[in-house]
C-alpha cells in the first residue's frame, strides 16, 4: 500500500472530524467569494454613483467568513492533532513490536527523527494539502460561472490560475520529494550525533573531546543546513513566479473587462483577488506534499518492520509446563557469519537454577535472545513443556519468563510506575512485598514522596546497587515461572554483586533460574553451572 494511503487509512477513525473541518475551510472560501464579488459590485456602484452603500447581505457575508474561518482553524487544528496522536501510538505499537530486542541496526536518533520530525510533518498532509487542494476543486467552476456572468473576457485569466493552483505546486512536490530523502537522513544524522554527545558526555570531558565531538555535530548540522538552503532557494523562484502570474492575471482581468464595462471588471478583479489569494500558498503544498510523501514512508517503513523472528500463521496452544529444552539447536546471526554454536542441546527443568558462564562473545546473550524469540535457530528446535516455541507466538513464549539484563533501564518516572511495568495491576502491598523481597523497601521508605519519589534519567537518583535492586523488584512483580538473568550484575563492584545474589537467592524460590555471566562470586545457590566456551556447552564445577 502507498505509504501515504496507509496514514490517510489511519485517520477514517476520525474521517466525519476531520470532513467537517474541510467543509468549514469550503465554507469560509465560499462566504470569502461571495463577500469580494458583492464588496466589488457595490464598491463600483458606489464609485460610479456617488453614494457609498453597504448592505446587510454584504455585511452578513463578511461576519460569516470571520466566524466560518475561526471555525475552521478550530476543528482543522483539533482534528489533526488527533489524528497525529493516533498516528504516533501506532508508530511507537509497531516500533514496540519489531524491536523487542531493541532498536538492533537502526540508531535512537533516527527513530526519534521518525516519531517526531516525521509525524509532524504529516498534519501538513490534511492543512495544508487536502484542504487547499479541495478549495482549489471548489474555485475552479465558481470561477467559471462568476467571471462567465460578470465578464467573459475575464474567463482568459483561468490558465493563470490553474498554473499558479496545480502546475506549480506539482513541479514543487517533485523538487521537495528528491531533497526530503536527503534533509531526512541529514536530520537523523543530527540528533545521533547530538545525542551520542549528551549521553557521552561524561567521556568526552575526561578525553578532553569536545572540539572532536562539536565538529561533528556541527557536519551533521552543515549538511542539514545545506539540503534547507537548496529547497528554499528552488522554491523560493517557484514561489516568486506564481506571485508575478497571480499579479498578472489580475492586471490582465482589469484590462479585458473594461471591454464589458467597468462594472464587471471591477467585480471581477475582486473575485480574481480573493480566488488568487486562496490558493497563493499552493505552491507551498507542493512543497509538503513531497516532504508529506517521504515521511510517510519512513514512518511506515518503522512502525510496520515487523519482529525478527515473525509469529506463526497456526499456533500450538500455550504448555502448562515450563521446562525448557534446547535440542541440537545451531545458530549464526547471517548466512556469510560464522556460526555462534552448533549442535547444542540444554535441559532446564522446572523449578532448577541454572548458570551459564563464559566470556563476552561466547553466545550467552544469544541464548537468551533464542529463548525470548528475538531471534530464531537455523536448526534444532527450543521447546516449552513440550511445544517448540516456533509454534508458539512470542507473547506466549514471554508471558512464561521474566527477564532482567544487564542494561534494563529505570525511566524517569516515579518508583510506582517504574515497578508497574512488571505488573500493571500489582496493588501497594503487592509492590511493597517486591521491593522487600528485593531488600529495597527500607530505602524507598526513607524518601520523602515513598513509592511515587521520582527516579531522575536512567534512575540516576540510586546508587547503581539500589538500582538493580528496583529492577529487581520489577521483574519479581511478574507472575512468569522463569527468571531469566543476563548479566545483571554487569558494572557493580564486588561486594554489592555478592550482596545481589544473596537476595537473589530468597527471591528466585519456587521459580526456574537462568543466570547468564562471566563468573560467579560464590554466594549463588545454584543446581547447575554450565560453561560456553567455542560453541559447546560443558559442565563447570559446583
Amino acid at each position: 500500500m502507498n505509504p501515504v494511503t496507509k496514514i490517510l487509512r489511519l485517520w477514517q477513525v476520525h474521517f466525519w472530524y476531520l470532513a467537517f473541518g474541510a467543509l468549514l475551510a469550503l465554507a469560509a472560501l465560499a462566504a470569502g467569494i461571495v463577500l469580494m464579488q458583492n464588496a466589488g459590485r457595490y464598491t463600483a456602484i458606489s464609485v460610479l454613483g456617488g453614494v457609498l452603500l453597504v448592505p446587510l447581505a454584504l455585511q452578513m457575508a463578511g461576519v460569516a467568513r470571520v466566524v466560518l474561518r475561526y471555525l475552521e482553524r478550530l476543528v482543522t487544528h483539533d482534528a489533526m492533532f488527533r489524528a497525529l496522536g493516533g498516528v504516533r501510538v501506532w508508530f511507537f505499537t509497531g516500533l514496540a513490536h519489531s524491536a523487542a530486542g531493541g532498536l538492533g541496526m537502526r540508531r535512537a536518533g533516527d527513530a526519534l527523527a521518525r516519531l517526531v520530525n516525521d509525524v509532524e510533518a504529516l498534519d501538513g498532509l490534511y492543512l495544508r494539502i487536502i484542504v487547499p487542494g479541495l478549495s482549489v476543486l471548489m474555485l475552479l467552476p465558481i470561477l467559471l460561472v462568476v467571471l462567465r456572468h460578470e465578464s467573459a473576457w475575464a474567463l482568459l485569466v483561468l490558465p493563470l490560475f490553474v498554473v499558479v493552483a496545480v502546475v506549480l505546486p506539482w513541479r514543487a512536490a517533485k523538487l521537495a520529494g528528491d531533497n526530503a530523502r536527503r534533509a531526512s537522513l541529514a536530520m537523523a544524522g543530527l540528533r545521533n550525533a547530538a545525542l551520542d554527545a549528551l549521553s557521552g558526555l561524561r567521556e568526552v570531558k575526561i578525553f578532553a573531546a569536545e572540539g572532536r565531538m562539536l565538529a561533528m555535530v556541527q557536519a551533521r548540522e552543515s549538511a542539514v543546513l545545506a539540503a534547507q538552503r537548496e529547497l528554499a532557494s528552488r522554491i523560493s523562484r517557484l514561489n516568486v513566479t506564481g506571485f508575478l502570474l497571480a499579479q498578472t492575471g489580475i492586471l490582465l482581468a482589469l484590462l479585458v473587462g473594461f471591454i464589458s464595462g467597468p462594472l464587471a471588471a471591477v467585480v471581477a478583479v475582486f473575485v480574481l483577488t480573493a480566488a488568487f489569494e486562496a490558493v497563493s500558498a499552493m505552491p507551498r503544498a507542493g512543497v509538503l506534499l513531497g516532504q508529506s510523501q517521504v515521511a510517510a514512508a519512513r514512518v511506515v517503513e518503522a512502525a510496520e518492520a515487523g519482529p525478527a523472528v515473525a509469529d506463526p500463521v497456526k499456533s500450538e496452544p500455550t504448555p502448562a509446563g515450563h521446562a525448557v529444552s534446547f535440542e541440537h539447536v545451531s545458530f549464526r546471526y547471517a548466512d556469510d557469519l560464522p556460526f555462534v554454536f552448533e549442535n547444542l542441546s540444554l535441559q532446564l527443568p522446572a523449578g532448577s537454577r541454572t548458570a551459564i558462564l563464559g566470556p563476552s562473545g561466547a553466545g550467552k546473550s544469544t541464548i537468551a535472545a533464542l529463548l525470548l524469540k528475538l531471534a530464531a535457530p537455523q536448526s534444532g528446535k527450543i521447546k516449552l513443556g513440550a511445544v517448540d516455541i516456533a509454534a508458539l507466538p512470542a507473547e506466549a513464549v514471554r508471558s512464561k519468563i521474566a527477564y532482567l539484563s544487564q542494561s534494563t533501564h529505570l525511566f524517569a518516572d516515579s518508583i510506582r510506575n517504574n515497578l508497574l511495568l512488571g505488573d500493571p495491576s500489582a496493588d501497594e502491598a503487592q509492590l511493597w512485598a517486591a521491593l522487600e523481597t528485593a531488600q529495597l523497601a527500607d530505602t524507598v521508605q526513607a524518601l520523602p514522596e515513598g513509592l511515587d519519589s521520582w527516579l531522575g534519567e536512567g534512575g540516576n537518583t540510586l546508587s547503581g546497587g539500589q538500582g538493580r535492586r528496583l529492577a529487581l523488584a520489577r521483574t519479581l512483580l511478574s507472575s512468569a515461572p522463569i527468571l531469566l538473568l543476563d548479566e545483571p550484575c554487569a558494572g557493580l563492584d564486588a561486594a554489592t554483586e555478592m550482596a545481589f545474589f544473596e537476595t537473589l537467592n530468597q527471591a528466585a524460590k519456587g521459580r526456574t533460574l537462568v543466570l547468564i555471566a562471566h563468573r560467579l562470586t560464590g554466594v549463588e545457590k545454584l543446581d547447575r553451572i554450565w560453561r560456553l566456551a567455542g560453541g559447546s556447552l560443558v559442565p563447570a564445577a559446583n
